[in-house]
């Protein structure tokens, strides 16, 4: 049987946990499961097939990662003391723990069973909301990834015949992991969204950073001013990523929806909504449909609004893979209310809405130069189109 949509979840993915305030809290992980499971999302195994994963062995993680980096944290897993804060472990962003190795590998298997599952057939769209996890290096942890489960997962594909990956980051940090890795391979297009980094970690990701010699043009940013809200956020999106995404004519979409673009996260600048963001999944599951003939693949990523923002997101994406969209004014169920409020003591959100209504202006009713999200927008464009034989002012 073909699953609509094969998602990965079971709660030893709550161990890749940094420790008590560490803004990468597990319960946001626990909770959008939760909440899947409470409106139902998880009842049918032919919408939605839940599986959980082992750790990835070391030649998966090797594909990427370089094996003394692999070893290093295998050594700070069993022993936080002895981390090497010179390949990112031991830091403040990613403190060492006991069995670290282990739950970020299981985090990378988790991505590639349902990269592998799409590409073979057996599921039309694969969600890993575990995932995501983009800044990690192959020779250094960074902002809370020790291992990059989607940079393996990729190259995954590319071992099980996909020619062309087309890679789209909406996270609102910039997508430096995977654009590094894959900077000089021209079978992978990868595109980022994400706040300047003139104001945001990892201070990079600008208009001008297009991939290697081998594959000029491979590599999108566009980078967003601060307090960037539904309207510029979708404009910037939709101003760029299906161009360039049906220019590349990939045969996998994967892709990345850290939710940290959310005006209550408390580590980004951006005002965007849950609405919009739901927005932009719905475009990028049709754009899968368009362009791949439905092999999508999905993660999640950041986000640190653990209660409110980060599980009516995630539960959306998981809905919208499955074909079966939660409408925004739906209740969200008390008993999932109730579990919060015994557990951290604060209500949740009633609906799974911000009750904002997403809307934006077609690139093609023109150019703003005094607006800083079209001068953004027009970098980006003048910078990339070209390469892709695209015009940036009409295409």
């Amino acid at each position: 049987m073909v699953a609509q949509a094969r998602v990965i979840w079971d709660e030893q993915f709550a161990g890749y946990d940094f420790g008590p305030g560490h803004p990468m809290a597990p319960i946001r992980l626990d909770l959008t499961a939760r909440l899947c499971r409470e409106l139902g999302l998880f009842d049918d195994p032919s919408r939605v097939e839940v599986v959980g994963a082992d750790p990835a062995d070391d030649a998966l993680l090797t594909t990427v990662h370089d094996p003394a980096y692999v070893a290093a944290v295998r050594v700070a897993s069993q022993d936080p003391r002895s981390a090497d804060p010179a390949r990112g472990l031991g830091t403040e962003d990613d403190p060492a723990f006991l069995g670290m190795h282990e739950a970020s590998a299981r985090i990378v298997a988790g991505t590639v069973d349902v990269a592998r599952a799409v590409c073979a057939g057996t599921a039309r769209h694969g969600v890993n909301f575990c995932g995501g996890l983009h800044h990690a290096m192959p020779d250094k942890a960074s902002g809370f990834c020790v291992y990059n489960d989607v940079a393996v997962a990729i190259r995954a594909l590319l071992a099980a015949g996909a020619r062309r990956v087309a890679y789209v980051d909406v996270d609102v940090h910039h997508g430096d992991g995977v654009e590094r890795i894959f900077w000089d391979d021209p079978r992978v297009m990868t595109i980022s969204v994400h706040e300047s980094g003139r104001a945001l970690f990892p201070g990079t990701g600008f208009a001008d950073e297009l991939g290697g010699r081998a594959a000029e043009g491979g590599a999108v940013n566009v980078a967003l001013p601060a307090g960037t809200g539904d309207a510029g956020w979708l404009r910037a999106i939709h101003a760029v990523v299906p161009q360039l995404v049906r220019s590349f004519a990939p045969d996998v979409l994967v892709t990345q929806h850290g939710c940290d673009s959310h005006v209550l996260d408390p580590l980004a600048h951006l005002t965007v909504t849950v609405d919009a963001q739901r927005t932009v999944q719905t475009s990028l599951h049709e754009l899968a449909h368009e362009v791949c003939e439905g092999r999508w693949v999905a993660t999640g990523g950041g986000g640190y609004e653990v209660v409110d923002v980060v599980p009516r997101t995630w539960t959306h994406l998981v809905a919208i893979a499955a074909h079966q969209p939660v409408p925004p004014e739906t209740e969200v169920p008390q008993a999932w209310r109730d579990h919060v409020s015994h557990l951290l003591g604060r209500p949740g959100p009633a609906r799974m809405t911000d009750g904002a209504t997403p809307w934006w202006r077609s690139w093609e009713v023109g150019y703003d130069p005094q607006d800083a999200v079209d001068r953004a927008i027009m970098a980006t464009r003048k910078a990339t189109f070209p390469l892709h034989g695209l015009d940036p002012w009409f295409d």
